[in-house]
């Protein structure tokens, strides 16, 4: 990969420009505007790392662990730079995160759950090792607020064999 990746604890500073890449139609289409209080406090129970590409920060990666032993697991959310796109870099970012998850933390399963229409997501999610699990309908409201989008569950386990 030509492009020098890094994931990093957000830091102050960061905010301008995860905000602006969080209003770019092509992030604000899945992720809607962000709230009140991004990157900071808008999410508290998730960990949050910006990406840095070549220096520069292109995004942003989250994941949230489920404490409840019986039911132990994590799941992951990014969004990048549209300018960024296209080059491998979000399936790089997921595989970081979903080893970390794995080696460092622990985990045995990690989900994640794309919009069904993110065909783009979908590919690079599946190129770091995600299987689709199966549809959610009507998942999530749409970005007008006005109707549902289905979401695609998606998941990497440790060990499964076909």
């Amino acid at each position: 990969m030509a492009d020098r990746l890094e994931l990093r604890p957000l830091r102050e500073g960061d905010e301008a420009e995860l905000r602006r890449i969080h209003t770019t139609p092509e992030v604000r289409r899945w992720w809607d505007t962000p709230e009140e209080g991004f990157p900071w406090t808008d999410d508290p129970g998730s960990t949050r790392l910006t990406v840095l590409v070549d220096g520069a920060v292109a995004g942003l990666v989250q994941y949230y662990e489920e404490p409840e032993p019986k039911y132990r697991h994590a799941n992951i959310d990014v969004f990048l730079d549209p300018a960024v796109h296209g080059r491998g870099l979000g399936t790089e970012v997921v595989r970081r995160v979903a080893r970390h998850l794995i080696e460092e933390r622990g985990h045995h399963r990690i989900t994640i759950d794309p919009a069904a229409a993110n065909a783009a997501a979908i590919r690079a999610y599946e190129k770091a090792g995600f299987r689709r699990v199966g549809v959610l309908r009507r998942y999530e409201r749409d970005t007008d607020g006005d109707g549902w989008h289905d979401g695609l569950l998606m998941e990497l386990v440790v060990d499964e064999t076909d």
